[in-house]
């Protein structure tokens, strides 16, 4: 079976999870990638925490189906195989400190200077420009900088993401840009030097609220588990009392809700909640009506009656219950992979291609590849993965 990026091989320099979950998929499938660590201690993200059997639950999301060198870069020997891993790479990602790159000469631009068909992606924090260049950034301080918190949360607090909505985000937009870089490069022959920082992709996320507050004048409300721009959309309570989640998108929907769910077309034309901008006006009486229909109903009653009006909904799920989710293990989403200390079970990637599987290898010890990846190379190295 041929992957479709079979062929291709990335070096990364790469730490915590923006870079690695970009390479991650890269190697789901079929690039060759060898991930560049410290000696012993290894890609932080190793250390966030030890509840996969001793390893790291971050770390095993991102950095199945990989090879581990370990090398001091900042040592000669080190070095000189970080530059022979370069002249057989395709592709190369590193998201060191602010500035830490260009002075070792391994940021994107000088490194297609001396690599033409190499494909580079430099991952910062803030990008190389700008009044925050140099400054070190975290997923949660980008949240931060970029208004996201303040539209996130309860109309009395805001929170972060439970997520790493901003590495994630800027991840993706790294395996994008290799993407299209390696189809420039089939088709002309020339690398690409690129840039993505967790600022730029947290702007790009962010757009939608951005657009709404400048053009509005009004700030988006903090709304909790409902929307802040569209409604009915959230949470509703049963006669029961267990929460039924619906949305409406639009007024075709809103009326079948009315005429189908709540058994009354006319609340459909009722001036108060006519449109979407004067159901968010009249938000709190159009919540008491639907709540008093509801009253009749158990939750699983109002849930069959969303359905057969079309109207999308969903079931309030922990992440236990997600775990044990009939859509997981009836279309065969979990996969066993191996690991220093045993078999962990993976989400397999998204992605599902007719007649390919992708590739689900082992997530790696520190430096367990150092060996045989420079001995390819013509080089030797010692159990420490130091270059003799």
């Amino acid at each position: 079976m041929t992957l479709p990026l079979d062929g291709i091989t990335v070096v990364a320099l790469e730490q915590a999870i923006a870079a690695p979950l970009a390479t991650r998929h890269l190697a789901d499938w079929g690039a060759r990638v060898i991930k560049v660590e410290r000696p012993e201690t290894g890609d932080f993200a190793r250390g966030y925490d030890k509840v996969m059997q001793g390893m790291s639950s971050q770390f095993v999301w991102t950095n199945r189906t990989k090879e581990s060198v370990a090398l001091d870069i900042k040592t000669e020997e080190g070095r000189r195989a970080l530059d022979a891993l370069l002249e057989k790479a395709d592709v190369f990602l590193q998201n060191l400190a602010p500035g830490a790159a260009k002075k070792l000469g391994l940021d994107a631009k000088s490194l297609v200077e001396r690599h033409p068909s190499l494909i580079a992606c430099d991952i910062s924090g803030y990008g190389s420009t700008g009044p925050f260049r140099h400054k070190k950034a975290y997923d949660l301080l980008v949240q931060c900088e970029t208004g996201f918190l303040s539209i996130n949360g309860t109309p009395e607090a805001q929170a972060k993401c439970g997520l790493s909505i901003v590495d994630i985000a800027t991840g993706m937009y790294a395996l994008n840009g290799v993407l299209m870089a390696l189809y420039r490069r089939e088709r002309t022959g020339k690398g690409t030097a690129f840039e993505v920082s967790l600022f730029d992709s947290m702007a790009e996320w962010m757009s939608y609220p951005a657009y709404y507050t400048r053009d509005s004048g009004t700030p988006l409300t903090r709304a909790g588990a409902r929307h802040a721009t569209i409604a009915p959309y959230g949470p509703f309570k049963a006669g029961d009392g267990k929460a039924v989640f619906f949305g409406i998108q639009n007024e075709r929907e809103w009326q079948a809700f009315c005429g189908k769910v709540l058994e009354d077309a006319a609340i459909a034309s009722d001036p108060r909640f006519s449109s979407n901008p004067q159901r968010l006006a009249n938000q709190l009486e159009l919540e008491a009506l639907i709540t008093a229909r509801f009253a009749k109903w158990s939750s699983e009653e109002v849930a069959e009656k969303l359905e057969t009006a079309s109207i999308a909904n969903a079931r309030l799920n922990d992440v236990e219950a997600f775990l044990q989710h009939p859509q997981l293990h009836e279309r065969d989403r979990i996969q066993s992979v191996s690991s220093p200390v045993g078999p962990l079970q993976v989400f397999k990637p998204p992605l599902i291609i007719d007649g390919i599987e992708p590739v689900l290898g082992p997530v790696p010890a520190v430096g367990e590849h150092t060996g045989k990846v420079l001995a390819e190379l013509g080089l030797e190295a010692s159990a420490q993965g130091s270059i003799q």
